[in-house]
């Protein structure tokens, strides 16, 4: 849609040129009657009107080039460049696309505020006291399962292992669950009485890829890890400066365990050691979301400074900052290749960003409400898609336009 004031100038536009085209079209007194009378060889006509049959005159197509010219010029570096912006993202002038594939509207009564993904199913987590599981791989996205009353006062975390076996939720109250999936139905639990009595002050949780561990960071700043097959013993306790801890992550390998804090510190400890390898330079306001490349090669970090940070972890060093967000970012995921990141922030906006050219390569604008969870989709052939959500209740789906 035109913006407002391309409709005005359009029509003032049209009305100029309705006073200019009057003079000849009403004002025939003006025009001689051998004017309006064919002549065989000679044509009197005014002025403006002679312009434009020369241009028709003109526009008689030349002589046709020849094959072999035009591959000369084409191996001379003279031939026509090819259009590739006819379908460039409005937001970022680039080119990639992802198409609305569905959507599952009103899941939850209010703002969802996490995903997880296995390989046939989405678990999204809300401010009720439910969760909801949806398949993905039926285009229709049905409910596959609720999860009702899992977190009496909702829910603000919900993640999953690599394989879709197991999966964690934290509500806001303060208490972690545990779910096990059998046959595409989850069910819950038992949780060892160590994570019950030691996550009290955790905020954000993830699962190791396997399954087996469970991380936290806590209000204080510590990061604690359990042993969920050895009923849940803490085996570690990793300490920073003390700030709130606000996201966290897991290496696919486990060697690497990163967190984002309120003052806007980031931290990497090495899983091995329990020492922080090198110190980051983390961002200047709140970090929102942390999140590892699937080879372990990257860390990216995004909150409040609306930029995303992306760190080597092989040496800490900040190699890019990925700009574009015009508000804070709440949430990161990367595709599984770890060609692309995904970013959703609070105006609504989701971004696809290439890691290779440190560029944006999409951009989705579809709602004006914020969107707090972000999560790449598997694969369905050559086509990749991920899933969004927040504030307006509902998960929204997209798949790449691939053009086959």
């Amino acid at each position: 849609m035109l913006p407002r004031s391309l409709y005005l100038l359009e029509t003032l536009s049209s009305a100029a040129a309705v006073g200019r085209w009057s003079r000849f079209t009403f004002n025939t007194s003006a025009w001689s009657h051998n004017i309006l009378m064919p002549t065989a060889f000679s044509l009197n006509i005014p002025g403006i009107m002679a312009d434009l049959w020369d241009s028709v005159l003109r526009a008689v197509p030349k002589k046709k080039t020849s094959h072999m010219k035009k591959r000369h010029r084409q191996m001379a570096g003279k031939a026509l460049k090819d259009v590739k912006s006819l379908s460039t993202c409005s937001g970022c002038g680039q080119s990639k696309q992802y198409l609305s594939c569905g959507s599952a509207d009103n899941a939850h009564p209010v703002d969802i505020f996490a995903l997880a993904v296995t390989d046939k199913q989405i678990l999204s987590a809300s401010g009720a006291s439910s969760l909801k599981v949806h398949s993905i791989i039926d285009p229709d996205f049905p409910l596959l399962q609720s999860l009702d009353g899992a977190h009496k006062v909702g829910c603000h975390h919900v993640v999953a292992n690599g394989t879709g076996s197991r999966a964690a939720s934290i509500g806001f109250g303060g208490e972690i669950l545990l779910w096990s999936c059998h046959d595409g139905t989850w069910s819950k639990e038992d949780v060892a009485s160590p994570i019950k009595t030691g996550s009290e002050d955790i905020w954000a949780i993830v699962l190791s890829d396997d399954g087996q561990f469970l991380a936290g960071v806590s209000q204080n700043g510590h990061i604690k890890v359990w042993d969920l097959d050895a009923d849940g013993e803490e085996i570690r306790d990793y300490e920073t400066k003390g700030s709130f801890g606000t996201c966290i992550d897991l290496s696919v390998d486990g060697r690497l365990i990163a967190s984002g804090h309120e003052n806007g510190s980031v931290y990497i400890f090495s899983t091995d050691t329990g020492r922080m390898p090198f110190s980051l330079s983390g961002l200047v306001k709140p970090a929102r979301a942390v999140a590892f490349s699937p080879g372990g090669k990257f860390l990216a970090a995004a909150g409040d400074s609306k930029v995303i940070a992306l760190y080597d972890t092989s040496s800490g060093e900040q190699v890019a900052n990925l700009s574009g967000h015009s508000a804070w970012i709440m949430s990161l995921s990367w595709s599984h290749t770890g060609e692309y990141l995904l970013s959703g922030s609070f105006d609504g906006k989701v971004k696809v960003w290439s890691i290779d050219t440190r560029t944006c390569v999409a951009t989705h604008s579809e709602t004006e409400k914020a969107i707090w969870s972000v999560k790449w989709l598997p694969k369905l052939g050559r086509s990749e898609g991920f899933a969004t959500a927040g504030a307006n209740r509902s998960l929204s789906f997209y798949r790449e336009a691939t053009g086959g």
